[in-house]
């Protein structure tokens, strides 16, 4: 277990404020925030190669905080891959073991499997000039992982690649964590989060503002600017009313917005997910008792399906199938009837 507490470091334009994580073994735990949120100083911090200026490092129950990095037994994987360009992949990733007590057969023993594990053993002969992204990636992996880190920590490993080779390398990633490694990943990307994590942290400005599983992150952000850094779309400061035993959450203090009584309030926000409304040429009746009429102002096609924003006071983003957008006609200007059960909006406190 790697645990982070109250670590603070000042660097300027860069900043720590008193941060605190837990990762557990096992764990694949995103550190999620914008550029210049300090993720990646954090990184820095507890591989060793920055010295915080308050709080400590634990790992595995030890004080680490200014041990030395080679003795750390944590991994760090950079963003640049910074992998030596004089030596082939086989020289890289055996440079790691220099200084080890080993014979040069465990020392080839050790290259290969790990090689082989990240599907690059054609490549060992190879300089890194004649490699792809991708392949500079996994060498710069397999010079980590051959030191068997307790964690692995991963600078935005995949930020500089294109789409296919991004999919095959989070393929790798998880196959990496299900062999038992525990892994530390910062990213900006939240897509990316979603489809690696088990537990993520969301940083903003050198402090964590919110920490949970995806599902907890995703679906209830604890503030504005969560909801905005993970896509949520439809999010919006609210005042609740009651009328007749049912709540009422008014946006913009005049758009009304039925949603189920919280235990809590008066103030906050709603969140309304794009998949659960529905538009219609028509009004119609239906078991949804939130219905706008509105006009389209945009139409954005996308992998998920359609993302059509409607004009009803406050832009609402409905996520539909283009068969829908063709069978209902839809376009830029129409009116359009806009429907959503009170059951769809999450009301979330200030």
């Amino acid at each position: 277990m790697l645990e982070v507490k109250n670590i603070t470091y000042n660097a300027g334009e860069f900043s720590l404020k008193s941060v605190s994580v837990t990762v557990y073994q096992g764990d694949y735990f995103i550190l999620l925030g914008e550029s210049g949120a300090g993720k990646s100083m954090l990184l820095e911090t507890i591989a060793g190669l920055v010295n915080p200026e308050s709080g400590s490092i634990i790992m595995e129950g030890k004080d680490i905080t200014h041990q030395k990095i080679q003795s750390r037994k944590i991994g760090l994987v950079f963003q640049d891959h910074a992998v030596f360009p004089h030596m082939t992949v086989y020289e890289n990733i055996s440079y790691s073991l220099y200084g080890r007590k080993l014979s040069h057969e465990e020392k080839k023993e050790r290259v290969c499997r790990v090689a082989d594990q990240l599907s690059i053993s054609g490549l060992l002969d190879r300089r890194p000039s004649t490699l792809s992204g991708g392949e500079l990636q996994r060498v710069a992996l397999a010079r980590t992982l051959i030191q068997q880190p307790k964690v692995l920590l991963l600078d935005e490993p995949l930020s500089s690649l294109d789409s296919r080779i991004k999919s095959d390398l989070r393929s790798q990633l998880r196959k990496i964590h299900r062999q038992g490694q525990t892994i530390l990943h910062v990213t900006h990307d939240y897509e990316e989060a979603l489809s690696l994590g088990n537990r993520i942290a969301v940083i903003h400005n050198g402090a964590i503002i919110q920490e949970g599983t995806p599902e907890e992150v995703f679906r209830n952000p604890k503030s504005e600017f969560v909801a905005h850094f993970v896509g949520a779309r439809n999010f919006f400061k609210a005042l609740l009313t009651g009328e007749n035993n049912n709540s009422i959450a008014l946006v913009e203090k005049t758009i009304p917005v039925r949603l189920i009584p919280p235990t809590f309030g008066p103030t906050g926000y709603i969140l309304i997910r794009s998949e659960d409304i529905v538009l219609s040429n028509d009004p119609f009746d239906s078991s949804a008792t939130n219905n706008f009429e509105g006009t389209i102002t945009e139409i954005i096609p996308g992998i998920r399906g359609t993302d059509v924003v409607v004009d009803i006071g406050i832009r609402l983003h409905a996520l539909i199938t283009a068969e829908s957008v063709n069978r209902l006609e839809l376009r830029e200007g129409k009116q359009i009837w806009l429907h959503f059960k009170a059951t769809a909006v999450r009301f979330i406190p200030a």
